[in-house]
């Protein structure tokens, strides 16, 4: 690509990026994690649209930072290759004048990308990267980039970001206000957190954009897939059947390819961050990788898709915003997330921290029942047992009390305080 025009193209990318209302962006819990002036690149990964670009943008802009911007993920530069990087930075300085930090997203469509990084942050750089395939920055930043970066995970809003963009009222216990944020929740686990979701009209449409993207884009082009129907397809099922154990077996049968393959794709999916996995508890390392439980990355991955057939489980939609909310709290203090299972009980997640359990959390959307009490009681219990953890608490739609039992007390709390309560987010740490 010739220097004039990468120059239009940047110069373009300027002017987008400076039409970005400040003032209507929503705060993120993630922003305290980015560094400015950090000797390390600030990496943030995650599911396309969930707002890496404006979360350093967002940043860098309060800051009162200068810096250089460059998109990657523009299809007037699909055609550039690591020898026009230099090119690049030679625009950027033609543009921007001279700048100490430096943002560039969606980095990960480059190759060779690593080295040029490196060379910046040789010459004292500031630099901000953003990237949508965990496995392809991963690997690149551990073989190029050692001890030299900062990783930050970004998921789509959570839900206290939701309501903050929603204008619900978070703080106020009237009746009216109560109800308002139970609502609020009931349109969350329904819709999601995509930011751009708050301006559009037709999410059906928005969110299998979304899908056909990671799996074209983030997946079939990068790992060279020449099946990527089949992976669409599994795609579809697993994020239907969330919130459910992956057996590759199962899921090979089911779509006519060997375990390997299946087990392969179900990795790419979740390097492509539309699905999460979490690893049941174990002291046993063989164990611990066995039968992961699969959710998605957002419950609008649960519906708003083609082809989904699957009935409407609000207790699988509000425990899987309960793991994501808990990555979200958890991973940057490099806190641990499980599920535990016996023969006789299970519960939905154990917090551990350096091999110790922390917390045991069970999730159901109504206890109303006395028999579905009983059962998420009865798991609390024996998982409490088993693994010398006391602290032990219920999530349930809008119920809260105290149970005692033999173990400890159980506290039963709404979801919407529990999702609301900012100290949960330093929990883990202590």
């Amino acid at each position: 690509m010739d220097a004039q025009t990468l120059q239009e193209i940047l110069l373009d990318q300027q002017e987008e990026l400076s039409e970005t209302d400040l003032a209507s962006l929503c705060d993120r819990y993630e922003e305290p994690q980015l560094h400015l002036d950090s000797k390390l690149a600030q990496v943030v990964i995650g599911v396309r649209r969930s707002g890496k670009s404006v979360l350093c943008y967002k940043v860098l802009q309060q800051a009162g930072i200068h810096y250089a911007y460059v998109n990657f993920d523009d299809e007037r530069l699909v055609s550039l290759k690591t020898e026009d990087l230099n090119t690049v930075l030679d625009a950027l300085y033609r543009i921007y004048g001279d700048f100490k930090h430096l943002f560039l997203d969606e980095i990960q469509n480059i190759d060779g990308w690593p080295l040029f990084v490196n060379r910046l942050l040789r010459k004292k750089m500031h630099v901000f990267l953003t990237g949508s395939n965990a496995k392809l920055l991963s690997n690149e930043l551990m073989t190029h980039l050692t001890g030299r970066h900062h990783k930050v995970e970004l998921y789509p809003f959570s839900f206290s970001e939701y309501c903050l963009m929603k204008h619900v009222n978070t703080i106020s216990m009237t009746t009216k206000c109560k109800a308002l944020r139970i609502k609020a929740l009931e349109e969350y686990m329904r819709y999601g957190g995509f930011p751009e979701l708050f301006n559009e009209t037709n999410r059906h449409e928005y969110i299998q954009d979304l899908l056909d993207s990671i799996i074209k884009k983030d997946i079939a082009k990068r790992f060279k897939l020449k099946h990527a129907e089949v992976l669409r397809q599994m795609a579809i099922y697993l994020s239907d059947n969330y919130c459910q154990e992956f057996v590759a077996t199962k899921v090979a049968a089911l779509f006519g390819i060997s375990d390997h393959t299946a087990e392969k794709y179900y990795s790419y999916l979740k390097q492509a961050f539309l699905l999460v996995g979490v690893n049941k508890f174990s002291y046993k390392s063989a164990e611990r990788v066995l039968n992961e439980k699969v959710y998605v990355v957002d419950t609008a991955f649960a519906s708003d898709k083609d082809g989904t057939l699957a009935p409407d489980n609000l207790g699988w939609r509000l425990e899987n915003i309960v793991l994501v909310e808990l990555l979200r709290r958890t991973k940057s203090d490099y806190t641990d997330v499980f599920y535990y299972k016996d023969r006789e009980s299970q519960v939905d997640f154990v917090i551990a921290k350096d091999g110790n359990v922390q917390e045991i959390i069970q999730v159901s959307y109504n206890i109303s029942n006395p028999k579905t009490e009983k059962r998420e009681i009865k798991g609390l219990k024996d998982a409490s047992k088993a693994l010398g953890c006391n602290r032990m608490t219920l999530i349930t739609l809008d119920t809260e009390k105290t149970i005692s039992t033999e173990q400890g007390e159980i506290h039963v709390m709404a979801a919407t305080d529990w999702l609301l309560n900012q100290t949960n987010f330093h929990t883990f740490a202590s």
